[in-house]
C-alpha cells in the first residue's frame, strides 16, 4: 500500500503545468532553503493551479534528492530538469526573479528538489 502524501509541490504557472503533464519537468528549484520541508524519500502530491484557488493533482511523486546551494552552483542539467525551455544561469536567474517578484542574484541560496512520478 502506497503512503498517503502529506506535503505538496505546488506549481502556479500554466507553462509549468504543461511541462508536468507531459513529464518534461523532473525537478524544481525553489528560492531559499526548503530542506526542512522536503526530504529524500518523501512522498508528495504534485499540484498545479492558481495560488489560493482550485488545484489539480497531476501525480504523486517521491523526492529523490534535495540540495541547498547558491544559485551560481546550479548546473545547466539541473536547470533543464526544472525548465526545459531555459539553458543558461542568467536566463534562469531572470525567470526566478519573475516567479518570486523580486530581484534574484546568483548569490541567492536555492533548493534543488528532484522528484519522480509514482505510478499505481
Amino acid at each position: 500500500m502506497m503512503p498517503t502524501p502529506v506535503n505538496a509541490l505546488n506549481f502556479y504557472s500554466p507553462v509549468v503545468a504543461d511541462q508536468l503533464r507531459h513529464r518534461r519537468k523532473t525537478a524544481t528549484i525553489r528560492l531559499g532553503d526548503k530542506s526542512g520541508k522536503y526530504r529524500k524519500g518523501q512522498v508528495v502530491m504534485v499540484l498545479v493551479g492558481q495560488r489560493y484557488g482550485i488545484r489539480e493533482k497531476v501525480f504523486d511523486a517521491v523526492i529523490d534528492k534535495v540540495e541547498v546551494k547558491p544559485l551560481r552552483e546550479v548546473s545547466p542539467r539541473e536547470i533543464q530538469h526544472d525548465n526545459p525551455e531555459i539553458r543558461h544561469i542568467d536566463e534562469f536567474t531572470h525567470f526566478l526573479g519573475q516567479l518570486y517578484n523580486r530581484e534574484v542574484t546568483e548569490d541567492d541560496n536555492v533548493t534543488v528538489i528532484h522528484f519522480s512520478e509514482i505510478r499505481a
